[in-house]
């Protein structure tokens, strides 16, 4: 399949492990905004949230996302919060097909309760967090998904199958 293939979802959703599969599979090369930000910055994400607060960190990744899209033949997993600049939105929409891995929170939470490297869910109610980020941001993915992939439940070979099914039939 030719042309970039962008995911967008949640945190633990799956992105980078499932867009590092999907990759390999269609000869692409892989990219995670969060990995490329903290290879240029020299800083852990949650660094650059307690030093930048989380407007200087979106700042940083609509940069890399604004680079890595008009990149050609790539694989993008995008930080959860990306879809909420609409300039990021537009970008990735124009530049690729947009792949939304949706899972429900208490999947979300069971994945992530333990990730020190989640900045947003340092608070005293991480699953509250989830709830909320997940009502908020939902719509979102919607908006700029082309292909939406529920990964409730299932083993990830299940979830490439499906993918890449659907990338098949665009």
């Amino acid at each position: 399949m030719a042309g970039n293939i962008f995911f967008v979802g949640l945190m633990g959703a799956g992105k980078t492990t499932i867009g590092r599969i999907i990759a390999r599979h269609l000869d692409k090369t892989f990219y995670d905004t969060d990995h490329e930000i903290e290879r240029r910055t020299g800083v852990t994400i949650p660094v650059i949230f307690e030093v930048e607060k989380e407007d200087g960190f979106r700042r940083r990744e609509a940069s890399v996302i604004d680079e890595l899209v008009n990149m050609q033949n790539i694989v993008l997993a995008t930080g959860g919060g990306a879809v909420l600049l609409p300039e990021n939105r537009d970008n990735l929409k124009q530049n690729g097909v947009v792949i939304y891995l949706r899972a429900n929170v208490h999947e979300l939470w069971l994945r992530t309760r333990n990730d020190k490297n989640r900045p947003l869910l340092q608070g005293d109610n991480p699953r509250k967090k989830l709830e909320q980020l997940f009502a908020q941001r939902d719509p979102l993915y919607r908006e700029v998904a082309s292909i939406v992939v529920d990964t409730g439940g299932q083993p990830v070979s299940a979830i490439v199958h499906q993918i890449e099914q659907k990338l098949n039939h665009l």
